[in-house]
């Protein structure tokens, strides 16, 4: 009952930004069938096994297959510049099923990384465009000259710390001639194209460089990880075509490690998942005293934990994935909330893999020890989780204590 007053209608809410969505739409579940179907037939973790005798880098029909066949290498780029026209979220779903199986490829360093440091810079550029269009087509591999624990924000003026200068090139003014070296870059004894941050005669600058060219020498180096292998770029006078000078070449650097380090965040969930499973698996198969070895208590207690982290984790890197696919201004806090919770997530389920298979598990004919190495690589690449927790707590206004 009113007393006659007219009935105030309410105020209009706040604008806010939407809500993340951390489930896999119908496309994104197509694209993992896919994907996973591919590495089954191509990369299981046997095969992996098997591979790393040789002294090939990468497998190269795998990634031809993932790149071209599927389009995964063009998913973040735009469709008018010959790719897919997706977002991080897809690429995200690829990066999960490459963990899965710790696959040979260069998705993460060429797919993810280099395309992003690209896409930052003037996509209208004929020579920006060309590049993409060959990493996106599967054409060329590419890889950003920084060394591998190169953290978001951790490439001061546009370059790793003291590493590469350009000095005016005769065959062209806008054309640098790169000295100097870069250690531990992921995948760069695959790369055909090395994106290398330096200091031009303007500042900072962004240049590519055919790894092939008179004056690179790549020397490769044993890593931990021996499915992401490492070298050491030497750059002795090589020509480099300037892709972006300034605060342009700063944020497309930024970006790329951003968006790397918020989509490795995937590959960790993957690493993580298939530990469980597989250690779930061979518990309900290994028998002890007449019952099999994960009916025990202990071991039940241990794997009902790993999976409520992995839980965890799978939320905090689908929000990482989701803001870098929309662009959110909370990217930044998102993706140190995830590098600072899976990276360790994935390291404890490997480890729980390896003790939980016993004898077997610390053989080199199990693939336990590959994601092992993979989880120990990851938690250092693109930023150590207290690298990203001191980012968080500058990033939301918390000190330390």
């Amino acid at each position: 009952m009113t007393d006659g007053t007219p009935l105030q209608s309410a105020a209009p809410a706040p604008d806010r930004d939407p809500e993340p969505d951390l489930l896999y739409s119908e496309d994104e579940e197509a694209l993992r069938d896919a994907v996973r179907s591919l590495l089954a037939d191509r990369s299981d973790p046997a095969t992996v096994v098997a591979g790393l005798e040789s002294d090939v880098p990468y497998d190269a029909g795998l990634w031809r297959a993932l790149a071209t066949d599927i389009g995964g290498a063009g998913l973040l780029v735009p469709e008018k510049l010959g790719g897919q026209g997706a977002s991080a979220r897809e690429a995200a779903v690829v990066l999960e099923e490459l963990g899965r199986c710790v696959a040979p490829v260069p998705y993460l360093t060429s797919a993810v990384v280099a395309v992003t440091a690209l896409l930052g810079c003037d996509p209208a550029d004929a020579e920006v465009a060309a590049l993409l269009g060959a990493l996106a087509g599967g054409r060329a591999v590419g890889a950003l000259a920084l060394p591998l624990a190169t953290a978001p924000g951790g490439a001061p003026d546009g370059q790793a710390p003291g590493s590469v200068r350009a000095d005016r090139s005769v065959r062209a003014d806008a054309d640098g001639a790169l000295t100097g070296r870069v250690t531990s870059v992921a995948d760069a004894a695959a790369a055909e194209i090395l994106l290398v941050p330096a200091q031009g005669p303007d500042g900072p600058a962004l240049y590519a460089v055919e790894a092939a060219a008179d004056g690179v020498r790549t020397d490769t180096v044993i890593p931990l990880d021996l499915t992401r292998p490492l070298g050491h770029l030497t750059f002795d006078g090589a020509h480099g075509r300037l892709l972006a000078t300034g605060d342009r070449a700063r944020a497309a650097i930024e970006r790329a490690l951003l968006t790397g380090a918020g989509l490795l965040a995937s590959e960790q969930l993957g690493v993580a998942e298939w530990c469980l499973a597989e250690t779930v698996r061979y518990t309900a198969e290994r028998t002890q005293f007449g019952r099999p070895v994960g009916s025990f208590q202990a071991l039940k207690h241990r794997m009902a934990a790993l999976w409520l982290d992995i839980a965890s984790a799978r939320a905090a890197a689908r929000n990482a994935a989701d803001a870098l696919a929309t662009d959110s201004p909370d990217a930044a806090v998102a993706v140190a909330v995830a590098q600072a919770y899976c990276a360790p997530v994935a390291v404890r389920a490997a480890e729980e893999c390896v003790q939980l298979h016993g004898g077997i598990g610390m053989t080199w004919e199990h693939p336990a020890h590959l994601f092992l190495k993979r989880a120990k690589s990851d938690e250092i690449a693109l930023g150590t989780p207290g690298r990203h927790r001191d980012a968080l707590a500058g990033l939301v206004g918390l000190s330390a204590p």
